[in-house]
């Protein structure tokens, strides 16, 4: 992974004007390294997807970047203020450079459109020299990338499961091949299954192709798992940031700490977090067998020879 930066944030402050202004970002700084992956974590309503929209430039009105800089560096060795660009020249930076997948994303797919056609009008807008037999033969590769049968670029959303909608649009960000990803929240609505699958599909997807990756949610615990560095944020401002690793084990920050001890161990003390059934005098009349798959028969992780692997941030910390 190149440590050269892709994008710098500088000082970057967006209010939501009104009778009383919000002051949703304050005097942010960060930096992304090309290839990298930062999480930006955070409560809800804390300024993470403001912030995501004011770099991309789809802050929509009353929301207002009243300080600071954002600046692409582009891997062609030219630098672009995010802040300057207007018009066409937005419109061409978009998708090509920076892509984003929304938040709420499985319901960004228009529903009365194939998925082939919402994918063929990326190339369609940004890349017109292309043939028609060309659109679709890419449209079918980038489902392909991301573990989708091509078949389906004639099915409609509605045919698709969750997991399936979210990797197209996976797929619709990366079609032309960005340098820099931005997902907001990828994995809401989807059970911790196809969670994994699309994690590690993004990990694949970023190891093969080399962009950088903004993955926002308020998971810390996911974020550990999948970013190199993350940046904790509260009511708009970065109060943390460092290697996942170092994050996990030395919380700089008390809201970082907060976070981290807000998330339920998977082991914890005897009977803690730990589902033991239902105790009635009814199951013992009958015998043993009618309680089995209603006690728990998790080993105790206090008992000899069953020590666990697994800590959770207390316990590191209290060493």
């Amino acid at each position: 992974m190149s440590l050269d930066s892709v994008i710098t944030i500088k000082d970057f402050s967006v209010d939501y004007l009104g009778e009383k202004p919000v002051h949703a970002v304050v005097d942010v700084n960060l930096t992304l390294g090309r290839g990298e992956i930062v999480g930006l974590a955070g409560e809800s309503g804390c300024g993470k997807s403001t912030l995501a929209y004011a770099i991309t430039r789809l802050l929509r009105p009353p929301g207002l970047i009243t300080a600071g800089s954002a600046t692409f560096h582009s891997r062609e060795g030219y630098d672009i203020d995010l802040s300057a660009i207007s018009g066409q020249e937005l419109r061409d930076f978009r998708w090509d450079k920076i892509a984003m997948v929304f938040q709420g994303a499985m319901n960004s797919l228009n529903p009365v459109i194939s998925i082939g056609a919402q994918l063929a009008d990326v190339f369609s807008t940004h890349r017109p020299l292309m043939t028609r037999r060309q659109r679709k033969e890419r449209c079918g590769e980038l489902l392909e990338r991301v573990g989708v049968d091509r078949n389906r670029l004639a099915s409609f959303p509605h045919e698709l499961s969750g997991g399936m909608r979210q990797r197209v649009m996976i797929a619709m960000a990366m079609a032309l091949d960005p340098q820099v990803l931005i997902m907001d929240e990828p994995t809401t609505a989807l059970d911790v299954v196809v969670q994994r699958e699309i994690l590690d599909e993004i990990t694949r997807l970023r190891s093969e192709f080399g962009f950088a990756v903004i993955f926002i949610t308020h998971d810390l615990p996911l974020l550990l798992e999948i970013s190199d560095r993350i940046a904790v944020m509260k009511a708009g401002r970065i109060v943390e940031v460092n290697r996942a690793y170092d994050l996990y084990t030395s919380p700089q920050d008390p809201y970082t700490r907060r976070l981290l001890s807000s998330f339920p161990s998977l082991t914890g003390e005897r009977g803690d977090f730990i589902r033991t059934g239902v105790m009635d005098e009814r199951l013992e009349a009958t015998g043993p067998s009618p309680s089995i798959g209603l006690r728990s028969t998790t080993p105790d992780p206090t008992a000899a020879g069953n020590e666990s692997p697994l800590r959770d941030a207390s316990q590191q910390e209290a060493k």
